[in-house]
């Protein structure tokens, strides 16, 4: 039984309670002769809850837990002998859970039977073929070993899988047919009803504080690991980045932040006035035809996908300020330049800025430009002493929003600026960014545990306590220089 037909089952007991809720309240009532608590739905709710809400939250505890009791119980079984020399433990349950998932496949295509797997071997040349076929290619390396944990990591999974379908659906039935029992006309339905809503709301709004901590743990957690195995001294005071994944790495840190800054600088000093001055006109200026069009017109730019701007800078405008900039002035001959992912990642910014700071600008009270005007205030006198002022805590959120979205910029800086790590002040030489390295150090067949691939998290880390050292920065600018009006 599939999971999604199991939360399907849920469901439909706990529509059916409802009904069943609601019916059993209005017959309680009509038989003992008094009035309800609560209305009629509200009983059929609380039911529908009960015989919903426990089973789904048993569920997905169980999702998380199951898989981390299965993997330890079979990694404790796979000898040192079979991890293969210079690996890790981790990649071998890698193996072990590609290998059940195929065996999974190829029983449910009916081209074995579960008898029939008991006495295969990984040496079998006919079960290679067929878990070939579905996706899952076993290397002469792998041994009898990896072969043998991943059939019984299969078969505990289906008896752990077939005894949590049963509790959920025992839960559900037993909490369903306990709520239903409870009814009774002065029972307060509606309070566990609303009790229920306050619940999912808090929880909801939990979810972001949740995600942040889990975010900011899993870097932690890793950087530790990381700093452990390289001087933190050497990571955030050597200017030297040269990752060797064979031994004696130097791992230095500011090259990447200086590329990660230049380059942001090079964005934001394109996008910024110019969205500013865009908003400024569609607010102030513009009549609404030429509104109507130009607003959405600009916004298109904001839905290209990134990949699309990286090709747009290797292909037009790297070339371009390579044949006609870099080289007359003898600057540098390569066309990946933090000119040129800067240009294209500052025009990326502009509907940003530009469409943010124009709702923020039309929000501001139109009493406040009456009674500049009545003082004698020309347009533009009214935008920059008036309307700025008070616009200024959301246009300075824009600008930040746009500062977080290029300091987390990939794919142009890829295309754009290249991989070098350097200090260098030539706008038009190659240079990289952390984010960038923060993918290459996590790509590929290496070791989780060296310290070349956990510097990652070291990267992302210090990325974000950055970017928090920034949003400090900008609440500061907009507690410090708001002006309040009644």
């Amino acid at each position: 039984m599939t999971l999604s037909l199991i939360v399907l089952i849920v469901l439909g007991l706990a529509v059916i309670g409802y009904f069943l809720g609601r019916q059993r309240a209005v017959r309680t009532a009509e038989r003992d002769g008094v009035k309800l608590h609560s209305l009629p739905s509200y009983h059929g709710e609380s039911v529908a809850l009960f015989a919903a809400v426990p089973a789904l939250f048993l569920l997905g505890a169980w999702l998380f837990i199951q898989p981390v009791l299965i993997e330890s119980s079979i990694s404790g079984k796979i000898p040192d002998s079979a991890v293969p020399e210079g690996g890790a433990k981790s990649l071998v349950m890698f193996d072990v859970r590609r290998i059940a998932d195929g065996l999974n496949q190829i029983i449910a295509q009916g081209d074995i039977s579960e008898s029939d797997l008991v006495n295969m071997s990984a040496d079998v040349t006919d079960v290679r073929a067929r878990l070939a076929e579905v996706g899952v290619a076993l290397g002469s390396d792998v041994s009898p070993v990896v072969f043998e944990a991943a059939k019984e990591y299969r078969s505990i999974e289906l008896t752990a899988s077939f005894f949590r379908n049963l509790v959920v659906l025992l839960v559900a039935l037993a909490f369903g047919i306990w709520s239903l029992a409870r009814i009774q006309p002065g029972l307060r339905a509606r309070n566990i009803s609303e009790t229920f809503v306050t619940a999912l709301l808090m929880g909801s709004s939990l979810v972001a504080i949740l995600t942040t901590v889990g975010i900011v743990g899993s870097l932690l957690f890793e950087s530790i690991s990381f700093f452990k195995m390289y001087p933190a001294k050497d990571f955030f005071l050597s200017a030297t980045w040269n990752p060797q994944f064979r031994g004696g790495s130097d791992l230095g840190f500011l090259p990447l932040l200086w590329g990660t800054l230049y380059v942001s600088v090079v964005a934001l000093a394109l996008a910024v006035p110019i969205g500013l001055m865009i908003a400024i006109y569609l607010a102030e200026y513009a009549g609404s035809k030429l509104r109507s069009f130009a607003k959405p017109a600009i916004e298109v730019l904001a839905g290209i996908p990134t990949i699309v701007y990286g090709l747009f800078a290797l292909i037009t405008v790297g070339p371009f300020l390579r044949d006609w900039i870099a080289q007359p002035l003898g600057l540098g001959s390569s066309s990946s330049s933090v000119m040129t992912a800067g240009l294209v990642m500052g025009i990326m910014l502009i509907p940003f800025i530009s469409s943010l700071s124009d709702d923020i600008i039309n929000a501001v009270p139109q009493a406040m430009r009456d009674g500049s005007y009545g003082l004698g205030a020309t347009k533009s006198e009214t935008i920059k002493q008036v309307i700025l002022p008070a616009a200024l805590p959301g246009i300075v959120g824009a600008f930040l929003l746009a500062a977080s979205r290029a300091i987390g910029e990939t794919m142009i800086v890829v295309m754009g600026a290249g991989a070098a790590a350097r200090l260098d002040l030539n706008p038009f030489e190659a240079m990289t960014t952390i984010t960038v390295k923060i993918v290459s150090q996590l790509t590929g067949d290496t070791e989780f545990a060296s310290p070349e691939t956990l510097v990652a998290f070291a990267l992302g880390l210090t990325l974000f306590v950055f970017t928090l050292c920034l949003n400090i920065l900008a609440l500061y600018i907009v507690r410090k220089y708001r002006e309040q009006y009644e």
